[in-house]
């Protein structure tokens, strides 16, 4: 848009106490056309404080911080004061603002970062609800979470079969991403267990699961014992990298996220990018994202709620049809949009301060 962005990111982002995957670091090469820099550590204070300054020199017009979990606040908060201090305005993009997963402290730092903001753009309905807990009079922008285009475009279905060592011949359902207790994935492993018990499996569909572990480790291996599913379930328990995601969509039939609670997924934006429906259970923001019968379903968070969905979805042969609708509603998750939201939340900042 013409907009010059100067991108500020982490020297640690995590410390390891908070942080269970392999790596906090990706190996993709860095975009050519960003200007990008090392700054921030989430353990240091001084690098607050540094940052903030810096912020506070370039005089940007806007200051944008993406949160999405309390650990951070104490980092985002400081820098944000510093930078107000010197009359830059600061929004904040939530793609949470209550976490997940709960811990001591969460509601006092969660309040010291909304107080060092001077709006939002918040993603779910559900997000702006939990926002509203913590400031009544602030505003706030609705814009739901763009699709993620970096990945590629969509490949043949067979050829991506083949990178994956996957039987083109066969169906398949994908859960994907970061494997933690809230997404649900043990919902799922009980749906797939009733889909194979009522001999539903024997017609050619697998399970596809793509992602690291955040912990359960054990527990989700057991069941799979437990539930005989070892056959009918395909492991890649490990971090995806942006190469292979392509991969992973353009072979799945579906993709389901049967979590236990959501604000919104970065999961469901990928599924819309390649064209690929989806099963969401009805909770947190996922029903505003994949409107039931339109583009996917929305069950309840219960195996035997998942288990009819899917079989559903397969039995009643509407995948092309809820592909050409996603065609459709692509329009409402463009990056250009969210653009477009944040200068008008800006616009509005600006004429607020000068009446």
């Amino acid at each position: 848009m013409g907009i010059e962005c100067r991108l500020f990111t982490f020297t640690t982002q995590y410390p390891r106490l908070l942080f269970p995957g392999s790596s906090q670091l990706t190996d993709e090469p860095a975009p050519d056309d960003l200007s990008i820099s090392r700054e921030l550590s989430t353990v240091n204070p001084w690098s607050w404080w540094r940052t903030g300054r810096r912020v506070k020199r370039l005089k940007p017009d806007l200051l944008i911080i993406r949160y999405w979990i309390p650990a951070m606040a104490p980092a985002f908060g400081t820098v944000a004061r510093i930078a107000r201090r010197a009359g830059i305005r600061t929004i904040a993009l939530l793609d949470n603002v209550v976490p997940h997963e709960k811990r001591p402290m969460d509601t006092l730092l969660t309040r010291y970062f909304i107080g060092s903001m001077d709006g939002f753009i918040y993603m779910s309905e559900q997000v702006h609800r939990d926002l509203r807990m913590f400031t009544a009079d602030k505003p706030a922008l609705f814009s739901p979470h763009p699709m993620f285009t970096q990945y590629g475009e969509p490949m043949p279905r067979e050829e991506a079969c083949a990178r994956l060592g996957l039987d083109p011949s066969l169906h398949y359902t994908l859960f994907f991403g970061y494997i933690r207790d809230y997404k649900g994935l043990d919902l799922l492993y009980e749906a797939w267990a009733l889909l194979k018990k009522a001999g539903w499996l024997q017609k050619g569909h697998r399970l596809v699961v793509a992602g690291e572990y955040y912990g359960g480790r054990e527990r989700y291996e057991r069941m799979l014992q437990e539930l005989d599913l070892g056959q009918e379930v395909i492991l890649f328990d490990r971090f995806i990298p942006e190469g292979e995601v392509r991969c992973f969509f353009s072979a799945a039939d579906l993709v389901c996220q049967p979590y236990r609670t959501a604000t919104q997924s970065g999961v469901t934006q990928v599924a819309y990018w390649f064209d690929v429906p989806m099963v969401v259970t009805d909770v947190g923001g996922l029903r505003e994202i994949v409107p039931d019968g339109e583009v996917g379903y929305v069950t309840a968070p219960q195996p035997e709620a998942i288990a009819a969905a899917i079989r559903r979805f397969y039995e009643e042969g509407r995948a092309e049809t809820f592909r050409a609708q996603i065609l459709s509603y692509r329009e409402r998750f463009t990056w250009e949009r969210m653009a477009r939201n944040f200068e008008t939340l800006y616009d509005r900042l600006e004429s607020s301060s000068q009446g």
